[in-house]
Protein backbone atom coordinates (compact mmCIF):
# COMPACT_ATOMS: atom_id res chain seq x y z
CA UNK A 1 0.00 0.00 0.00
CA UNK A 2 1.47 3.64 -0.77
CA UNK A 3 1.35 6.25 1.69
CA UNK A 4 -1.85 8.58 1.08
CA UNK A 5 -0.17 12.02 0.13
CA UNK A 6 -0.38 13.99 3.10
CA UNK A 7 2.15 11.81 5.01
CA UNK A 8 4.41 12.40 1.95
CA UNK A 9 4.03 15.94 1.96
CA UNK A 10 1.00 18.04 2.44
CA UNK A 11 1.83 18.75 5.78
CA UNK A 12 5.70 19.90 5.29
CA UNK A 13 4.46 22.78 2.48
CA UNK A 14 3.54 24.84 5.28
CA UNK A 15 6.71 24.71 7.11
CA UNK A 16 7.83 27.74 4.64
CA UNK A 17 6.38 30.83 3.67
CA UNK A 18 4.38 31.26 0.41
CA UNK A 19 6.59 32.80 -2.06
CA UNK A 20 9.05 29.43 -1.19
CA UNK A 21 6.02 26.84 -2.32
CA UNK A 22 7.38 25.65 -5.88
CA UNK A 23 11.38 25.00 -4.36
CA UNK A 24 9.42 23.58 -1.55
CA UNK A 25 7.72 20.87 -3.71
CA UNK A 26 10.70 20.31 -5.61
CA UNK A 27 12.42 19.33 -2.32
CA UNK A 28 9.42 17.36 -1.35
CA UNK A 29 9.06 15.35 -4.46
CA UNK A 30 12.71 14.25 -3.70
CA UNK A 31 12.10 12.89 0.10
CA UNK A 32 11.13 9.14 0.18
CA UNK A 33 7.91 8.56 1.36
CA UNK A 34 7.41 7.97 5.08
CA UNK A 35 4.50 5.89 6.28
CA UNK A 36 4.53 8.14 9.55
CA UNK A 37 2.82 11.41 9.71
CA UNK A 38 5.37 14.49 10.23
CA UNK A 39 4.63 14.77 14.37
CA UNK A 40 4.78 17.63 17.00
CA UNK A 41 4.21 20.83 14.17
CA UNK A 42 4.54 24.15 15.89
CA UNK A 43 3.53 27.73 14.49
CA UNK A 44 5.72 30.21 14.22
CA UNK A 45 5.66 33.86 12.43
CA UNK A 46 8.48 34.86 9.90
CA UNK A 47 8.19 38.04 8.42
CA UNK A 48 4.90 38.45 9.05
CA UNK A 49 3.47 34.92 8.07
CA UNK A 50 2.67 32.08 9.86
CA UNK A 51 4.22 28.57 8.84
CA UNK A 52 3.90 25.52 10.52
CA UNK A 53 7.58 23.79 11.04
CA UNK A 54 7.38 19.53 12.01
CA UNK A 55 8.49 18.47 15.12
CA UNK A 56 9.86 15.27 14.04
CA UNK A 57 10.04 13.76 10.57
CA UNK A 58 10.25 9.89 9.57
CA UNK A 59 11.35 9.96 6.21
CA UNK A 60 14.83 8.47 4.79
CA UNK A 61 16.89 10.72 3.43
CA UNK A 62 17.72 11.06 -0.14
CA UNK A 63 20.63 9.79 -2.30
CA UNK A 64 23.44 12.47 -1.36
CA UNK A 65 23.85 12.42 -5.49
CA UNK A 66 20.31 13.84 -5.78
CA UNK A 67 20.57 16.21 -3.38
CA UNK A 68 23.86 17.77 -4.95
CA UNK A 69 21.80 18.66 -7.96
CA UNK A 70 19.25 21.05 -6.40
CA UNK A 71 20.09 24.47 -6.74
CA UNK A 72 21.19 25.75 -3.27
CA UNK A 73 17.91 27.66 -1.92
CA UNK A 74 16.29 23.82 -2.36
CA UNK A 75 19.41 22.59 -0.78
CA UNK A 76 18.88 24.86 2.32
CA UNK A 77 14.82 24.21 2.17
CA UNK A 78 15.80 20.21 2.40
CA UNK A 79 18.58 20.37 5.24
CA UNK A 80 15.68 22.76 6.99
CA UNK A 81 13.88 19.62 7.01
CA UNK A 82 15.81 16.90 7.65
CA UNK A 83 16.93 18.87 10.89
CA UNK A 84 13.42 17.94 12.06
CA UNK A 85 14.72 14.24 11.85
CA UNK A 86 13.81 11.78 14.66
CA UNK A 87 17.72 10.71 14.65
CA UNK A 88 19.92 12.87 16.41
CA UNK A 89 22.79 12.41 14.09
CA UNK A 90 20.78 13.37 11.26
CA UNK A 91 19.00 16.46 12.61
CA UNK A 92 23.07 17.39 13.48
CA UNK A 93 24.22 16.31 10.35
CA UNK A 94 21.96 18.70 8.12
CA UNK A 95 21.89 21.55 10.98
CA UNK A 96 25.37 22.03 10.05
CA UNK A 97 24.25 22.70 6.23
CA UNK A 98 21.68 26.13 7.52
CA UNK A 99 23.45 27.15 10.81
CA UNK A 100 24.78 29.98 9.30
CA UNK A 101 22.12 30.75 7.31
CA UNK A 102 20.57 34.32 7.82
CA UNK A 103 17.47 33.34 5.59
CA UNK A 104 14.32 34.13 7.90
CA UNK A 105 12.67 31.11 7.00
CA UNK A 106 15.92 28.83 8.09
CA UNK A 107 16.18 30.80 11.22
CA UNK A 108 12.93 28.70 13.34
CA UNK A 109 14.57 25.63 12.54
CA UNK A 110 17.70 26.87 14.55
CA UNK A 111 16.21 28.22 17.45
CA UNK A 112 13.98 24.85 17.63
CA UNK A 113 16.76 22.87 18.17
CA UNK A 114 18.01 24.78 20.91
CA UNK A 115 14.84 23.69 22.89
CA UNK A 116 16.14 20.08 22.32
CA UNK A 117 18.72 18.07 24.37
CA UNK A 118 20.99 16.47 22.06
CA UNK A 119 24.44 18.37 23.62
CA UNK A 120 26.41 18.27 20.43
CA UNK A 121 23.63 20.32 18.56
CA UNK A 122 23.83 23.21 20.97
CA UNK A 123 27.84 23.42 20.72
CA UNK A 124 27.69 23.14 17.27
CA UNK A 125 24.54 26.07 17.59
CA UNK A 126 26.84 27.66 19.68
CA UNK A 127 29.89 27.98 17.94
CA UNK A 128 28.29 28.94 14.87
CA UNK A 129 25.68 31.76 16.81
CA UNK A 130 28.67 33.41 17.63
CA UNK A 131 28.64 36.26 15.29
CA UNK A 132 25.06 37.29 16.78
CA UNK A 133 26.89 39.55 18.88
CA UNK A 134 28.08 41.68 16.62
CA UNK A 135 25.58 44.68 16.29
CA UNK A 136 24.60 45.49 12.58
CA UNK A 137 25.47 42.15 11.40
CA UNK A 138 22.84 39.68 9.13
CA UNK A 139 22.44 37.16 11.82
CA UNK A 140 21.83 39.64 14.46
CA UNK A 141 19.02 41.56 12.58
CA UNK A 142 17.38 38.38 11.56
CA UNK A 143 17.09 36.07 14.72
CA UNK A 144 16.47 39.62 16.50
CA UNK A 145 12.89 39.95 14.48
CA UNK A 146 12.32 36.64 14.76
CA UNK A 147 12.35 36.26 18.18
CA UNK A 148 10.21 39.11 19.11
CA UNK A 149 7.77 38.25 16.55
CA UNK A 150 7.39 34.97 18.78
CA UNK A 151 7.74 35.46 21.63
CA UNK A 152 6.11 32.40 23.45
CA UNK A 153 7.91 29.93 21.15
CA UNK A 154 11.13 32.04 22.32
CA UNK A 155 9.91 31.61 26.19
CA UNK A 156 9.03 27.99 25.63
CA UNK A 157 12.65 27.62 23.95
CA UNK A 158 14.28 28.85 26.96
CA UNK A 159 12.41 27.08 29.48
CA UNK A 160 13.58 23.95 27.58
CA UNK A 161 16.89 24.58 27.69
CA UNK A 162 16.76 24.89 31.10
CA UNK A 163 15.00 21.34 31.79
CA UNK A 164 17.18 19.47 29.92
CA UNK A 165 20.27 20.91 31.61
CA UNK A 166 18.59 19.80 34.55
CA UNK A 167 17.66 16.29 33.62
CA UNK A 168 20.48 15.41 31.35
CA UNK A 169 23.75 17.50 31.95
CA UNK A 170 23.79 19.29 35.16
CA UNK A 171 26.20 16.68 36.15
CA UNK A 172 28.71 17.98 33.88
CA UNK A 173 27.61 21.54 33.78
CA UNK A 174 26.89 22.15 37.77
CA UNK A 175 26.78 26.07 36.84
CA UNK A 176 24.23 26.57 34.32
CA UNK A 177 26.53 29.56 33.02
CA UNK A 178 28.87 27.50 31.68
CA UNK A 179 26.53 24.79 30.12
CA UNK A 180 26.48 25.89 26.31
CA UNK A 181 22.51 26.35 25.71
CA UNK A 182 23.30 29.03 28.58
CA UNK A 183 25.82 30.92 25.97
CA UNK A 184 23.39 30.77 23.03
CA UNK A 185 20.60 31.85 25.18
CA UNK A 186 22.59 35.10 25.88
CA UNK A 187 23.15 35.71 22.16
CA UNK A 188 19.39 35.05 21.16
CA UNK A 189 18.39 37.41 23.53
CA UNK A 190 21.06 40.27 23.05
CA UNK A 191 19.51 40.18 19.28
CA UNK A 192 15.90 40.02 20.83
CA UNK A 193 17.28 42.91 23.05
CA UNK A 194 18.11 44.91 19.69
CA UNK A 195 15.13 44.32 18.05
CA UNK A 196 12.65 45.40 20.56
CA UNK A 197 14.54 48.13 21.84
CA UNK A 198 14.88 47.11 25.38
CA UNK A 199 16.29 44.21 27.46
CA UNK A 200 14.91 40.69 26.77
CA UNK A 201 13.54 39.03 29.95
CA UNK A 202 15.74 36.25 30.98
CA UNK A 203 14.29 33.03 31.98
CA UNK A 204 16.84 30.99 32.80
CA UNK A 205 18.95 30.51 36.49
CA UNK A 206 21.46 32.78 37.53
CA UNK A 207 24.20 30.62 38.80
CA UNK A 208 24.70 27.33 40.37
CA UNK A 209 21.80 25.11 40.83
Amino acid sequence: MQPSPDTRTAPLTAAFPVALADDAEAVLALMPASRLRPAGPFPVVVEGERVTVPGRLYHDEPPAGAVALLPPRQRRLLHCLYSRHHDGTVRQRHLAEIVGSTDPWVVPFVVQLVGEYVLEILVDIRDELRSLAAPGSPGRLAYGRFLVDNPAFFARTQRRVVSYWSCYHRSTHRDFRAYPGSTVLDLLRSAASDRAGRPWPDLTPSGTG
